[in-house]
């Protein structure tokens, strides 16, 4: 570049009373300040660090200023500010350290123009094509200003009690890129807007998105081993920032548009009574392990951001991804306790699925903390006082809390041990009736000893992390071969059956057990205590043909196909009468375990007689029978893992108010539910026969 062309492309980036001020250490990030645009970012170990700008679209930059470390720091935040700096510019850092020995432990590479940790949105190489991936390669992601006057009105987040939620996993791309979706926009937040009416008919209150921020969908370098097509980083589980949302599931690609458009999407699912549940992944980066790709963290201060060797600086690896975000350091909590009030304050977010929440709760050496400070902080920050809380609570190096996850009065989690027992027990196996029991009204075993309550339980038995609901009850090996990685990948435990034969079948009996084990699994899944979270597209039979970790399939295999709903309307009829009555019935609801309220609700338990359950090892029935004050229904449950037929008995029923079927799975498609309000008494109001293998729910 001459310089004149570099003075002419600064005339057109600044006014005529241009200056460079000293600065503010807070906030952190870019911001608007009333003396001009303010700079702040922290490095504790870096000896120089240079403001670069960029002009939209070009890799060069037009302007670089140093700081200078006796105006332009404060403690280990270096600030700069420039008045008279025009809008629409990009910006990086330049950061470097003088050092008289090499240090394993930095990173610092003045070659580099890194990415604000602050970032409230960010250009770069992010539109999910092939043309990208060289572009991904450079690594050149640099932060934007962004001035958003985006109009609210009157919305906030929706504070529904956790309770009398039901939570909806989908991903963003994948719930709108098949050609069946019939959306304008498909796969972008836009696109999420035209399906709303279906989430309504459905009758969730709650979505929960995987991964929003930026992520480099082009940072897996396989191909697939079936189809030679390229393979994508589809999840989004390496976050490049913990404040942007993702270009490329903007529809405008003018810079900022993301946020506008993420944020019509939360409006839009506000006013139709939907919560946002954003799933936020503060355990590791993308920039990867040794080898990896010095983007932002790594090169502003590697030994503050992550967990290092002292030694070889090599990087723990907890989170199974290369690297360890060093959570409890003070910088580091700061920055996210910072990033979750933004997404509540500014993006009107409802709730966060934390991954790999155990990893919040290691100290700097690794060690696993009594009373972690980050995990107490966002328990008791004000700001977040009313926000869903829910922690996946273990992490990839073995740590497994789910019950004993620090929780601080505040944290929910998902609960991994109901997936499991549900799986266990639906499949055939023996002694499962006492934790299914537990399981069935709230996992008292893991939740009441230290204060929490049965919402405290989300309960699910299928997520992106596995097979499908399909999947479960069709393949007994996991089928990962697409994905390149020769089946080393994914979880060998699946707890699953195929019922005859591996993969799909033509055969109507395998084909009838596997749709009635699906009913039996949304009927227990939604009907027992706690909050239920169900995987988008079981409700219409999706499969990923036994793929049961399809993280780089951007493909058909990871998108729903909205034409299974047509085929398996019943089912998604099923899922929705199901919703319904949980929303009906209070009972199934509870704001405390059972005997903790006095004249709340009575708990008692059955199994083909009366008032005798089967405790045994060999017993595969229970019957749980659900009664509250005298103006409310009363519920009987009967949940049958056995192949036989068998009649139960049923509590005495009042004159005027006789048990009525609502669910029987084992009945044709069309009549194993009905709409609640609409069941239909039975002829015996002394017993029940319960087909092999089923769940029947009758209500008065």
């Amino acid at each position: 570049m001459t310089p004149a062309t570099h003075h002419n492309r600064l005339l057109d980036a600044v006014t005529t009373d241009f200056a460079v001020l000293r600065g503010q250490p807070q906030p952190y990030g870019v911001s608007n300040l009333a003396e001009g645009v303010n700079f702040a970012v922290f490095s504790r170990h870096a000896t120089t660090l240079n403001l670069v700008l960029f002009q939209p679209g070009n890799l060069d930059p037009f302007l670089e200023f140093p700081f200078d470390p006796k105006i332009n720091r404060t403690g280990d935040v270096w600030h700069l500010c420039l008045r008279g700096l025009m809008p629409g510019f990009e910006y990086g850092y330049r950061v470097a350290r003088e050092a008289t020995e090499e240090s394993p432990i930095h990173r610092f590479d003045a070659d580099k123009v890194l990415l604000d940790p602050y970032a409230r949105g960010i250009s770069g190489p992010s539109l999910w094509r092939e043309s990208s991936r060289a572009a991904s390669r450079a690594g050149n992601w640099r932060g934007l200003l962004v001035i958003d006057k985006f109009d609210w009105e009157m919305d906030q987040p929706l504070n529904r009690h956790l309770a009398d939620s039901v939570i909806y996993e989908m991903h963003v791309r994948g719930f709108t890129q098949h050609d069946s979706a019939h959306v304008a926009q498909p796969g972008t937040f836009l696109g999420v807007i035209d399906k709303i009416p279906y989430l309504q008919e459905l009758g969730v209150t709650a979505v929960e998105l995987l991964p929003v921020v930026e992520f480099d969908e082009a940072d897996n370098y396989r191909k697939s081993p079936l189809t030679g097509e390229t393979l994508h980083n589809f999840w989004g589980y390496h976050p490049l920032s913990f404040f942007a949302p993702k270009a490329a599931y903007a529809v405008d690609k003018r810079p900022g548009a993301q946020i506008r458009e993420f944020k019509a999407m939360v409006k839009a699912l506000h006013k139709a009574g939907i919560e946002v549940i954003l799933d936020v992944v503060f355990n590791h980066t993308g920039e990867g392990n040794e080898q990896g790709r010095t983007i932002s963290m790594r090169g502003l201060d590697n030994s503050v951001y992550y967990i290092v060797d002292p030694e070889t600086g090599e990087y723990a690896n907890y989170s199974g991804c290369g690297n360890t975000v060093n959570c409890n350091h003070p910088v580091v909590r700061d920055l996210i306790i910072d990033a979750l009030c933004y997404w509540v304050t500014e993006m009107h977010v409802d709730g966060f699925r934390f991954d790999l929440a155990s990893i919040l709760g290691r100290g700097p050496d690794g060690e696993v903390l009594t009373n972690p400070p980050l995990l107490e902080r966002i328990a008791g920050n004000p700001v977040l006082a009313n926000t869903k809380l829910i922690a996946e609570a273990w992490d990839a190096a073995g740590l497994y809390q789910v019950g004993t996850f620090p929780n601080f009065g505040r944290w929910a989690e998902w609960n991994g041990k109901f997936r499991d027992d549900l799986r266990r027990f639906i499949r055939g196996d023996l002694a499962m009736i006492p934790v299914l029991a537990t399981r069935l009204a709230g996992s008292s075993d893991l939740y009441q000893d230290d204060g929490r309550a049965p919402y405290h339980s989300i309960n699910f038995v299928t997520s992106h992390d596995g097979f499908t609901l399909a999947d479960l009850v069709s393949y007994t090996e996991k089928h990962n071969e697409g994905n390149g990685e020769y089946s080393a990948d994914g979880d060998n435990h699946n707890l699953s059956a195929n019922h005859g034969i591996e993969g799909p079948s033509e055969d109507p009996t395998i084909c009838a057990l596997r749709n009635k084990q699906v009913r039996n699994f949304a009927s227990l899944l939604i009907l027992a205590h706690g909050v239920p979270m169900l995987l988008a597209g079981d409700e219409m039979g999706r499969s990923q043909q036994g793929n049961n970790n399809a993280w780089c399939q951007d493909n058909a295999l990871s998108w729903i196909d909205w034409g299974n709903l047509e085929s398996n309307r019943e089912l998604f009829t099923f899922f929705q009468h199901l919703i319904a009555f949980r929303q009906q019935q209070a009972l199934l609801r509870p704001r405390h375990f059972e005997g903790e309220e006095s004249g709340e609700r009575c708990l008692t338990w059955h199994g083909c007689r009366l008032h005798e359950p089967d405790w045994s090892e060999t017993s595969q029935s229970l019957a749980m029978h659900l009664q509250g004050t005298t103006d409310e229904a009363q519920i009987y449950l009967i949940a049958h893992a056995s192949t036989k037929t068998t009649e139960f008995a049923l509590p005495d029923a009042a004159t005027n108010k006789p048990w009525r079927r609502f669910v029987d799975t084992s009945l044709s498609a069309e009549g194993a539910s009905c709409s609640p309000g609409e069941e239909a008494a039975l002829q015996d109001q002394k017993g029940y026969r319960v087909a092999g293998q089923s769940v029947v729910v009758l209500v008065r």
